[in-house]
């Protein structure tokens, strides 16, 4: 989410997501930058990189995973700022598609090489592409599992992906399908890694992910020396910052930086300080500082909204705690407890204004082609007593302040991340408003990664909701925005275990090609569906607040809110 969420220069948006970036690191941080030397960026509070191999599992699905990779590895397709294909960054010179959308020639370009050297090849591809695969099956004896399955048709979608010569790559689907969705999708997760250093394990599948199981969360090893990207890493202490170097044989634009650290934060009110004192360079004005952002004189802020969606997650499997698993499956529950959250209310209390009411997986911002107007009208607008009859409608009766039908209580606990004010706020107050419907909730908080690890489907039974922060999902890497990553029966990022079959059916349409108004018409009607039907209950969508050293060039002008990346091998810093 989870390709959950990401940000500009604060990486607020980092892991199924964190909008809040915050607090300063441990005694062992690094000493404050030499300005023309090195960049200082926050990462989000009580979050940090646990994944660094590109293939990452989904327990790790976390923004602040994928912004390592990208330090380090060149993806197959660069998405670019408006969400197109930008072919000078990405391994591929070219993607040519048969008249089925069912077979695709990948064209390598021959400039890109691996920091000892060797070129790039078609094995690397195929290489990491058996990776994705093998860890997209589902079977219960991996040691685990790609958090994108389901997405881009991986894996049942793909018949065959084989190399054919050094620079040339055949993908083969089963199914035709729509070429925009697929690249975007499909062969835009592929980040190959130098499958001469990984793959130790040619014949045994289950030996290779756990090898790479045992070293993914360890950046220094060998393993990852050998990169394309326009970082290597360097140094980390756990908890505190992890530390890049330049790599002087990136193909790209080279970093005139010499050091960038992304540094661990414990709280908001420390990260403001680290900005008010210089020691970040790249942050995000905690909400909580607001009255106080005229303190940062030596920083500019903007206000970038990343392409996403804020939400939170029921948990509907059948083992979850109390019974509620079933409970939340029907579609008027949801209904009323969508009708409890007060989105104009968050906007103006906790974000000062900044912020559009949302109903549905595609924000009114930024502005994309995917954008549907028809939908603009917020479907389920705040009323609780409307929300209170419908349950009551329905044969829940008030018992003890809860609602109370056969048994079975609408009482449950609700977890979010720790570390930033806002969400702390925003459950607050629906745990107020969810009061009015008799709906009752406990708030326990915890670390990001904590957060992400506990709500899975793995073991449904720890869980009843969770809150990811604002932006909760941003589109990586389903670029071309559909449900398979999340909504898709059994997709890898389905934390909730949500299984409809008519939106199976809504989202595999919006795979297939067509005319152009048939595509659009596809996704749209995907769209209309499930902003009726509520498979998240839909928060309001929020900007960033970002923060930069005003001597730091590059980063509002590079920075991709499709991607929600970073990408300071193009800043500079002057004196």
């Amino acid at each position: 989410m989870h390709r959950i969420s990401r940000s500009l220069l604060a990486l607020a948006s980092l892991g199924l997501s964190s909008s809040i970036l915050a607090g300063c690191g441990s005694s062992a941080t690094p000493s404050a930058p030499s300005p023309a030397q090195q960049a200082v960026i926050a990462l989000a509070a009580q979050t940090s990189p646990n994944w660094w191999f590109p293939v990452i599992s989904s327990a790790d699905y976390g923004d602040s995973n994928f912004q390592m990779n990208v330090m380090m590895y060149v993806p197959l397709i660069h998405i670019s700022k408006t969400d197109g294909i930008d072919y000078h960054r990405s391994l591929a010179q070219s993607v040519t598609a048969n008249s089925t959308g069912t077979r695709y020639v990948i064209t390598l370009n021959k400039k890109w090489h691996w920091s000892n050297g060797q070129p790039v090849t078609a094995q690397d591809v195929v290489f990491t592409w058996d990776i994705l695969q093998a860890t997209s099956t589902g079977a219960a004896n991996l040691p685990w599992g790609y958090g994108g399955a389901g997405s881009g048709g991986i894996p049942t979608r793909w018949t065959s992906v084989v190399a054919q010569g050094s620079d040339t790559v055949v993908v083969t689907l089963n199914t035709p399908s729509n070429p925009n969705w697929f690249i975007h999708n499909g062969l835009a997760q592929i980040v190959p890694v130098p499958s001469f250093v990984w793959n130790r394990y040619p014949h045994n599948m289950l030996q290779e992910l756990r090898f790479i199981q045992s070293v993914a969360n360890s950046p220094g090893n060998a393993a990852f020396n050998v990169v394309d990207g326009p970082y290597r890493f360097s140094h980390m202490v756990p908890n505190d910052y992890w530390s890049f170097v330049p790599n002087p044989n990136y193909d790209g634009h080279k970093s005139t930086l010499k050091k960038v650290i992304f540094q661990y934060e414990t709280s908001p009110s420390s990260e403001f300080l680290g900005l008010r004192n210089g020691t970040i360079n790249v942050g995000y004005l905690p909400t909580s500082e607001w009255k106080a952002r005229t303190q940062l004189t030596g920083d500019r802020m903007t206000t970038p909204y990343e392409f996403g969606f804020t939400f939170l997650q029921p948990d509907y499997n059948s083992a979850a705690p109390g019974g509620l698993g079933p409970v939340f499956q029907n579609l008027y529950v949801r209904q009323a407890m969508e009708m409890g959250i007060d989105q104009p209310a968050i906007v103006q209390a906790f974000f000062h204004g900044y912020g559009v009411s949302e109903n549905d997986p595609i924000p009114s911002r930024p502005k994309t082609v995917f954008y549907d107007t028809s939908l603009k009208q917020v479907i389920y607008p705040f009323n609780p007593a409307q929300g209170k009859q419908i349950l009551e409608d329905h044969g829940w009766q008030l018992q003890n302040g809860v609602m109370t039908k056969k048994g079975v209580k609408l009482e449950f606990t609700l977890l979010y991340i720790s570390g930033s004010q806002s969400s702390a706020n925003i459950v607050q107050l629906i745990k107020q408003d969810w009061a009015q419907e008799g709906i009752v909730i406990n708030l326990q908080s915890g670390p990001f990664d904590q957060v992400l690890s506990t709500a899975q489907q793995s073991d449904p039974t720890k869980w009843n909701m969770a809150f990811w922060g604002t932006p909760s999902w941003t589109y990586e890497p389903d670029y071309y925005p559909t449900g398979g990553s999340f909504y898709l029966t059994n997709a890898g990022a389905n934390q909730g275990g949500y299984n409809n079959p008519n939106m199976d059916t809504l989202i595999k349409n919006s795979y297939a090609p067509g005319t152009p108004a048939q595509i659009t018409s596809a996704l749209d009607q995907y769209l209309s569906y499930a902003a009726h039907q509520l498979p998240v209950l839909w928060l309001p969508y929020t900007p960033i607040f970002n923060e930069h050293s005003a001597n730091l060039h590059g980063t509002v002008q590079t920075y991709n809110p499709i991607t929600t990346f970073l990408y300071p091998n193009y800043w500079t810093i002057s004196n």
